[in-house]
């Protein structure tokens, strides 16, 4: 049996992430192909809940606490998520490592020590970018609700995530019709498992 793809979804906050993920999700499983939603953090574990106390200026932790609390949520479901993969299931993640390295770059920590917690997890084989600038994200319902949504942050953010941009990644205009953006990573997601299932590879290490 083939093993699924690890689909990434990333983006500045308000980009239109989870809506997009669920929606890739229901579509695959409708046609046939086994596929999962995961997103980061994930908020019902111990850590998850300390990150969500954080997100929402509950509790304060310096830059360098939070970056490492967000990578050891990902380790956390790292052994699931291989065995997801491994079983055929496709993983379809909002939110994933990149993000950790972009916000907290934005931060000015180093990049070579944002991306170490996370060497080594399961590397992606698709990263789909819904670009928006922060300008039109904070139109978006719900902008400000977190500490991290912020006009300046965001545009931090947002280059930070562009130097780290690979043949990996599509860039999505998210400011489309979200029919028109959902066509387009279907389309993208579709050919990629089409050469997966004629070219098999194993799963990767992030940054390795």
């Amino acid at each position: 049996m083939a093993r699924g793809l690890l689909i990434v979804f990333e983006g500045c906050d308000r980009s239109g992430k989870t809506t997009q993920s669920t929606r890739l999700v229901q579509t695959l499983n409708d046609a046939g192909v086994k596929a999962k939603l995961m997103k980061f953090p994930d908020r019902t574990t111990a850590i998850g809940t300390m990150i969500d106390g954080y997100l929402q200026q509950k509790t304060q932790l310096s830059d360098q606490a939070i970056h490492l609390l967000f990578s050891a949520n990902r380790w956390e479901a790292m052994d699931q998520m291989r065995a997801d993969l491994e079983s055929g299931t496709t993983l379809v993640v909002d939110r994933y490592a990149f993000s950790g390295a972009a916000f907290s770059t934005a931060k000015r920590l180093d990049l070579t020590w944002c991306k170490a917690p996370d060497v080594g997890l399961a590397m992606p084989d698709r990263v789909f970018f819904l670009d928006i600038h922060p300008d039109d994200a904070a139109k978006r319902a719900g902008f400000g609700e977190e500490i991290y949504e912020r006009r300046e942050m965001q545009i931090e953010v947002r280059a930070k995530f562009f130097s780290m941009m690979d043949k990996t990644w599509s860039i999505v205009d998210a400011l489309k019709d979200a029919d028109e953006i959902h066509r387009q990573i279907l389309a993208l997601t579709n050919r990629a498992l089409e050469r997966h299932r004629a070219d098999p590879a194993p799963i990767g290490r992030l940054w390795t």
